[in-house]
Formats: C-alpha cells, structure tokens, sequence
C-alpha cells in the first residue's frame, strides 16, 4: 500500500543520514520515519470518514437508538454503536449513568463500554496500515464480538444490585439533538481529526519510538521463543500483564508491530492491545465511582477470559508475520 513511502525513507536513511538499511540503526530509522508517515496519512483519512459518520450518533441518540432493541439484537446494536460513538475511560461514568437513567439494560451498557474503547477509528486506520485489511477486519470483528458476548453474559447474570443506588435516582434530563447540514458534519470531522491527532501525538511518537528500537535491536529469537505463538501462555500471560496498565492502544500498535516482526505471534501482541485499552486500570477507578467491586470483578474477568480466547484465536488463523 505504501511502497512509495518505503522507497522514499530508505533514500531519507541512506542519502539524508548516511547510514545503511543493513544496520540495526538505519533499519531502527527507516521503521520510525516511515511509521509515522503512515500512520498520519491513515489517521487523517479514518478519522474524517468515521467522524463524519459519527456526526449523526451523539450520546442522546445513541441512547434512543438503544432503548429500541431488547435481548440479543440490542447487544449487537450497542457493539455496532460503540464503533462509531467516541468514548473513553473519561467518558465512562457519564455515559454509564446516561444509559442507566435511560432504561437501557445493563447487559446492553456493558456491550457498549467493551466494544466502544477496543474498537475505534484511529486503531483500525494504523491496523490497515500496518497489518493489512484481514487482520484489521478481524480485530473489528473480534471487538464486536467480544462487546455482544460480554454484554449478553453480564445481562443473564442480573447484577442491577450491583450498581450504586444514586444512580438509578439520578436524572439526566433531556436534550435536543442537534441537526446538522453536511458543511457542518465537515466542520466537524475535521475539527476532530485535530482534536484526535492532538491529543495522541505523543503516545504515537512515544509507541514508535519504541517499536523502532525493538525491530533493530530486539532478540528475534528470544522474542520467538517466549512470546510466539508456540508458547501456549503466551497469550495468556500478556493480557494478565496488560489489564492493570494504563496505554494508549494507538501508541501500542507500532510495538505490537515490530514484535510480530520479531516473531511474537499476532494473537499474543493483540490481545495485549485490548486489555489495555478495554481493562485499563484508570477507567476500573471511574467505573467505582458507578458499580460496586463485585461487577467490576465480573466485566473484568468476562472481557479478559473473552480477550485470551480471541488472542488464541488469531495465533490458531493467522501464520506470524516473518
């Protein structure tokens, strides 16, 4: 997809800094300039498509949206919403107790929290970028389900007691939903392509940065041997070692990147993705501000278990890239 840019950072290594594709450093150079290339041509044109989409979802219709469906359909309409509605861990607890005050059930919120952070429109630009459209396509898919499968588990379990009681006696109020004219849903994906690249600019350059230095000097083999998808803990060990981590998932990928250079199976670099992003410990200490230990307990341990399945899952259908 990007040869041309390949072609280009190899002549920036060779003629502009004078050093060899064949060394460590060059090879650590050209990863870096090129990555960061790509990454924003990808980023700029996702976040336009997918803003502009989401310019017809704010919070207010979502909820409206949800409170239509019931039993499985509205779990995988929640998953579906929470592609397109942005949401983060400094989101969490107003959106939690918007849903709640609307009457949406809990299976159908927790669908929604799951999916809505793993599955965004920055992280599928850099996985098609990276990657290529089978594992991007697949690591949506796999967030939707996981949010779907999440959800319907939590909602069977009947853990409404577990939720603060302010919450249920809080009341939100209405607000209008605002209309827009296509100059305006414009406007406003490009001011939140600017909002994006602003806010993550650094975790970007900062995940590089790193990943660079792994795909020139990492161990391939050592990496190979612990961390491959011949290791049957591999998977496992990582996504226990990611859910009390707090990263941005974007600033991941370029790591996850080289490391499956280095021959860490993909499931295994994935799976680590979607804990940090779905299981962050930040977003852990909002949601107690709206559910009790015991529920936080349960998300944790249904998103981890569905999380390690899906990293066993990609190291079983995809052969690691060499």
């Amino acid at each position: 997809m990007f040869i041309w840019l390949d072609q280009l950072m190899q002549l920036l290594v060779t003629n502009v800094f004078g050093l060899s594709m064949d060394t460590r450093l060059g090879s650590s150079v050209h990863f870096f300039f090129y990555d960061t290339i790509k990454i924003i041509i990808l980023l700029g044109i996702m976040i336009f498509a997918i803003s502009y989409i989401r310019s017809y979802f704010p919070p207010e219709r979502t909820k409206k949206i949800l409170t239509r469906f019931n039993g499985l359909k509205g779990n995988f309409m929640a998953s579906l919403l929470g592609i397109v509605t942005p949401f983060c861990s400094c989101s969490s607890v107003p959106l939690f107790i918007g849903f709640v005050e609307a009457g949406i059930p809990l299976g159908l919120t927790f669908s929604f929290l799951i999916t809505s952070p793993i599955v965004n429109e920055a992280a599928f630009a850099i996985l098609l970028g990276t990657f290529g459209f089978k594992i991007a396509t697949i690591y949506v898919v796999s967030g939707v389900l996981l949010g779907v499968l999440g959800g319907v588990i939590i909602g069977k379990l009947k853990m409404e007691k577990e939720v603060e009681e302010y919450v249920y006696q809080l009341k939100m109020g209405e607000s209008e939903v605002e209309q827009l004219n296509h100059k305006e849903r414009v406007n406003f994906a490009l001011e939140n392509v600017k909002d994006i690249v602003k806010r993550i600019w650094l975790f970007l350059l900062i995940g590089i940065g790193l990943g660079a230095a792994i795909h020139g000097y990492a161990p391939a083999a050592l990496l190979a041997k612990y961390a491959g998808p011949d290791n049957p803990f591999a998977v496992l060990v990582s996504t226990v070692l990611a859910i009390p981590l707090y990263s941005n998932a974007l600033g991941t990928i370029p790591i996850a990147e080289a490391l499956i250079n280095k021959g860490v199976g993909i499931g295994t670099a994935l799976s680590f993705m979607m804990a940090t992003t779905a299981l962050s410990a930040p977003e852990m200490i909002l949601l107690r501000k709206v559910i009790k230990p015991k529920l936080i307990a349960t998300f944790v341990v249904i998103t981890g278990i569905g999380i390690v399945i899906v990293g066993y899952l990609f190291n079983f259908l995809i052969n690691p890239i060499a």
